[in-house]
């Protein structure tokens, strides 16, 4: 006889225990791509932004799934133009940014940094995802550097910190399942990161800090801001996955997405670094998975 069909939940699970990263990135590809062609597009971003994630983060899973790759990659780039927050959040923050100084910009990137500290705490448990737990000591180093210089060593850090996230984004450890308990429902997945490209955008965001703490230091031109982080406290990817069908209602995301545009008047509003400070010590409690 033959078994009970897996569900692909337990696909996904099987590939995971055995390792088995290229049957990951089909599964996820194949959960997508039938997302997709069912019109459930905030399915297919998960999945089909999962897919490219672990193929490209491996060149021998990459060259057994050249066949569906290039498939993979048009239909994330069709999903670019679709009206979903994904797409909407970014463009409307990047919009924003365009009547703000280079200083505001920076300050309302580093209070959405401050909202992934508690998260980052937890997940830093994990084997392999120390890294996230060094962004509470990151978030308070940036605030003093807008302040005063901060010392080679902390620099070096930093500079330490940015690379360790950006190899993260590459690791086993990224995508082989790990999670956390989550206040506000399901457990929440390292890989639930891949929404919006936290890690990668985290690693932007401090990227580009260091490049402006160095262009200061040597009295040279200082690069243009990144706004990418400020999308990224959303965590789309944890909603999506586990069953919100409209977004928009989800409780914790009208929250999420209010602090983004009342950050942006609080920095516009001719804050104090004392002020800054006392809002980003708040931040840096607040749990954005269970906060309403």
């Amino acid at each position: 006889m033959f078994g009970k069909k897996k569900s692909p939940e337990e696909q996904l699970e099987d590939c995971r225990k055995k390792r088995d990263w290229v049957g990951l990135s089909r599964a996820c590809y194949s959960l997508g791509k039938a997302a997709m062609d069912q019109g459930n597009l905030n399915q297919a971003v998960l999945w089909l932004h999962r897919a490219d994630t672990i193929y490209s983060a491996d060149d021998q899973v990459y060259e057994e799934l050249s066949s569906l790759a290039d498939d993979c990659s048009d239909r994330i780039g069709a999903l670019e133009e679709a009206p979903l927050l994904y797409n909407s959040v970014p463009a409307e923050v990047e919009e924003k940014a365009e009547e703000l100084n280079s200083t505001q910009i920076r300050v309302w990137g580093l209070l959405s940094m401050a909202r992934l500290v508690q998260l980052g705490n937890r997940l830093g448990a994990l084997p392999g995802c120390e890294a996230l737990a060094k962004l509470d000591w990151a978030v308070d180093i940036m605030l003093k550097s807008f302040q005063s210089p901060i010392t080679q060593e902390e620099f070096s850090q930093l500079f330490d910190l940015c690379n360790d996230l950006y190899e993260l984004g590459d690791s086993e450890s990224f995508y082989a399942g790990g999670e956390i308990p989550a206040s506000g429902g399901a457990p929440f997945q390292v890989f639930d990161l891949n929404g919006m490209s936290v890690l990668l955008e985290l690693n932007c965001y401090l990227d580009n800090h260091l490049r402006f703490l160095s262009a200061l230091s040597q009295g040279q031109e200082v690069p243009d801001p990144e706004t990418g982080i400020l999308s990224c406290t959303l965590m789309l990817d944890y909603h999506v996955r586990t069953g919100a069908d409209r977004l928009e209602e989800v409780p914790q995301l009208q929250a999420e997405l209010a602090r983004i545009w009342s950050d942006c008047d609080f920095v516009c509003s001719g804050l104090t670094w004392s002020q800054a400070a006392q809002k980003i010590a708040e931040y840096k409690a607040l749990d954005i998975l269970g906060s309403r």
